[in-house]
């Protein structure tokens, strides 16, 4: 499938800032653009800001005089629909409204030509029902970008149900043409990552309301011990309390309200109370002018402890192995005993085990320690303790860490603690959307990394946790928290029975092999 020709002209519609953003990316792939908007003096303040922004560019020497120039020359602003019957590609940036959008493209329908791809930007709505009622639902499409559309690469590419494989296929191309990271997905509700983003904010707020740990902690572990760019919190913040919580509401009930989407009460409190973040001045943290603003809440941080001079591994360590060398290069004794556990048996008779979805007020002494996406390089390692465990066991986890250079943050007894019971429950809704065919494992993995910034894919932290991690840990918060929320999904269970097959196919392809070399020894 080939891209449109880039003498073909691309048509926005909406002049806001996402129209005028995706006007700028097809304007510098080549294409001549015309910008619509139903207030035609936004449609030409619209061009202007874009003919503005390719001005800047050469300023800054991103772009040439000659293509400059080129380019200014290629946008117009277009006075009415009938104006875009020559465009080759109809993309929509208007108000997030169903009635709005299909009567819209119901009116372009009778503009544009035969062979015209319409496409919608929208982030929440149906691609399936915004193309109802059209006479050619196979050439409409979704294609959401990411704001700002000249700066984020990834576009999800939404074939709704009556989409054409060609025409979708098309867009792909074009897109791709454009120098953007297009990722193909079907018509579900979220698309790729406004659904599997979910949990990152939902647990966060769920740790919240249980009461284990304050906004400022919860975002300084996952940022400096799950590799995340953003903590949830600062990072709804600056979305908008109100815009988070809305798509979280539409995912939720698009999805006939799963427990699996449930929304944060106490996120709907401060939409409530109008504390929506950054553009009101308050969210979850203070946003006030310098000299009235109350100071940016800490993170939690356990003063200085005594390290152990020696410790004991017990088992595999799975995902923490790499804390047996931390803790010799540290000059921390080691005894590795392969078999029993996994846990770090401390001198004082407690215990330090990787977080699984357990709670350390089950155990006589058990501190639990979170998952890190690389041990090596994490600032911060959180704990988990509850009222039980001695003074003794959490200060000697404490100092350990504290000598493998790592900040300690010790948050309440919560199941599965803070970055892997995220971890795993984006794991789990990947391999739910890809049992469903919303999505590849690959596209998945590409559309969080470039959409969100997570520092893994969901396959990739699958890949490299282990087939059964996210299960045996999901199916542990299950037993501690019922509702469903935490249920692992059927597609993960298949995912880890098939690895286990696999593995057993493996060991016997090999033993086979063994006792073929054998035989050829002894003869």
């Amino acid at each position: 499938m080939t891209a449109i020709e880039r003498s073909r002209t691309v048509a926005v519609v909406g002049a806001g800032t996402m129209g005028q953003g995706i006007a700028q990316v097809a304007l510098l792939a080549g294409h001549p653009v015309l910008l619509y908007d139903i207030d035609e003096a936004a449609a030409r303040a619209g061009r202007a800001a874009v003919q503005d922004r390719v001005e800047r560019m050469t300023a800054k020497g991103r772009l040439d005089r000659a293509d400059a120039d080129s380019a200014i020359g290629r946008i117009g602003s277009a006075h009415a629909l009938a104006d875009l019957a020559g465009a080759a590609l109809v993309i929509e940036a208007v108000v997030e409204d169903a009635g709005v959008k299909r009567a819209l493209f119901a009116s372009l329908e009778e503009v544009v030509s035969p062979d015209a791809l319409l496409a919608t930007n929208t982030s929440s709505l149906s691609v399936t029902e915004l193309a109802a009622g059209l006479a050619h639902p196979g050439r409409f499409l979704g294609l959401h970008f990411f704001n700002p559309a000249p700066l984020l690469p990834l576009v999800e590419v939404v074939s709704g149900f009556a989409t054409d494989a060609a025409a979708a296929g098309r867009a792909y191309e074009t897109v791709l043409g454009w120098g953007k990271t297009p990722v193909r997905c079907a018509d579900t509700p979220g698309f790729i990552v406004n659904r599997i983003a979910r949990p990152f904010y939902a647990e966060a707020f769920a740790v919240y309301e249980e009461r284990g740990a304050d906004p400022a902690t919860i975002d300084a572990v996952l940022r400096e011990s799950g590799g995340f760019r953003m903590g949830p919190f600062e990072l709804t913040d600056l979305i908008g309390q109100d815009v988070n919580e809305a798509v979280t509401r539409s995912v939720w009930e698009s999805f006939f309200r799963s427990p699996k989407f449930t929304p944060s009460l106490a996120q709907r409190r401060l939409v409530q109370s109008g504390r929506l973040g950054r553009k009101s001045g308050h969210g979850w943290f203070p946003y006030g002018k310098a000299e009235d603003a109350r100071p940016r809440p800490e993170p939690h941080t356990a003063g200085p402890q005594a390290c152990p001079d020696a410790v004991s591994v017990v088992g595999d360590l799975g995902p923490a192995a790499e804390l047996v060398d931390l803790m010799e290069e540290a000059g921390i004794a080691v005894t590795v005993t392969e078999t029993g556990g996994p846990y770090i048996q401390l001198p004082g008779e407690g215990q330090l085990v990787l977080a699984d979805g357990k709670t350390s007020v089950e155990f006589a002494d058990v501190v639990y320690f979170d998952l890190a996406l690389d041990y090596r390089g994490a600032t911060r390692i959180a704990l988990s303790a509850s009222e039980d465990t001695s003074e003794e066991t959490l200060a000697e986890a404490v100092g350990l860490f504290q000598k493998l250079g790592k900040k300690v943050s010790v948050i309440g007894d919560v199941p599965g603690m803070i970055v892997a019971r995220t971890v795993a429950m984006l794991i789990d809704l990947t391999a739910d959307a890809v049992a469903r065919g919303a999505a590849t494992a690959e596209d998945i993995d590409t559309a969080m990394r470039l959409g969100v910034n997570y520092p893994l894919g969901p396959s990739e932290w699958h890949g490299r946790l282990g087939q059964d991690w996210a299960y045996d840990l999901l199916h542990h918060l299950d037993e501690r928290c019922p509702g469903g929320r935490y249920a692992p999904s059927l597609a993960l269970y298949r995912l880890g029975y098939a690895a286990d097959a696999q593995d057993a196919a493996d060991a016997e392809d090999t033993a086979d092999a063994q006792d073929a070399a054998d035989a050829e020894d002894g003869a």
